[in-house]
């Protein structure tokens, strides 16, 4: 949504204040110029990825017009997740929580957490690292470092969307002055016209490096730089995630075990002490 609210304001910034100067609209409609950079721009895109790339991104496009899931009430009831399985857990061994692992929709602890539920990439993460607590010969600073690859893994995938639409608002101003110089190219041609349609084609020209500009970095990089801020968000919910299962691990309370995940969150929707514990209490 803030996005759309950037793209308004940044239209209502620059054509309003052209039209304040005395400029007109019309003139900044040229669908040729349109063509050739928008044209350009799409044709490198799908020329420099593979399918799957092209279709991560498209999905990027929506996904940085959306508000970001990433925040206060997804933490806590993910804490709250960590803290009831490890309760039980701790109480009633490992073996306890195999069937809750092996089915989570079925599972009256994961049921409580309905938004882990939807995400499938967090809940795979979540019950594999279970899995390997209750299964696996590996040792805690094994599985910590499994946890560091897996994490990277996702982070790099996540990005792909938002670098390639960097590289793209990148492209855009050299794809405006391609245009804008086939433009003088056909003014130049056209030197026997008279000054006032001469006038009228060196408008359209100009216009295609305004379009490259305006586009790049009024309308696409700030589609590249949501979705990296969505990514770091996406990558500090899941390190808070392993620092919760690490610390349990390493025989801390579940308790406390949460205080390790909560502490990896950032300050801006991290909860708080009282209010985890409060929540905590709650959700037993």
């Amino acid at each position: 949504m803030t996005l759309i609210i950037g793209w308004i304001i940044i239209s209502i910034s620059v054509v309003g204040g052209f039209i304040m100067a005395g400029g007109h609209v019309a003139v900044l409609i040229q669908p040729i110029e349109y063509l050739m950079i928008l044209g350009a721009a799409i044709a490198a895109f799908v020329g420099s990825n593979s399918g799957k790339t092209i279709k991560a991104t498209l999905g990027g496009f929506g996904t940085a017009i959306k508000g970001s899931k990433y925040n206060k009430a997804l933490y806590m009831e993910t804490l709250a997740l960590l803290y009831n399985i490890f309760t039980r857990a701790r109480k009633e061994g490992l073996m306890a929580i195999e069937e809750d692992i092996e089915d989570p929709q079925n599972s009256a602890l994961f049921k409580e957490a309905p938004k882990v539920l939807a995400d499938h990439h967090a809940l795979e993460f979540i019950t594999d690292y279970l899995r390997l607590m209750v299964s696996s010969t590996l040792d805690v600073h094994q599985i910590d470092n499994l946890m560091d690859i897996d994490i990277d893994t996702h982070h790099q995938e996540a990005s792909l969307p938002g670098n390639n639409i960097a590289k793209m608002a990148d492209a855009m101003p050299a794809f405006g002055i391609v245009a804008a110089v086939l433009g003088v190219v056909h003014v130049m041609e056209s030197v026997s016209l008279p000054p006032a349609e001469l006038g009228k084609l060196i408008a359209a020209a100009l216009v295609g490096t305004f379009l490259g500009i305006f586009v790049s970095y009024g309308y696409i990089s700030p589609v590249a730089n949501n979705l990296e801020h969505k990514v770091n968000d996406s990558t500090k919910y899941y390190q808070s995630i392993k620092a919760s299962m690490i610390a349990f691990m390493n025989g801390y309370p579940p308790q406390v075990a949460a205080e390790f995940g909560r502490k990896v969150l950032f300050s801006s929707e991290r909860p708080g002490f009282q209010e985890l514990e409060e929540f905590l209490k709650q959700k037993k």
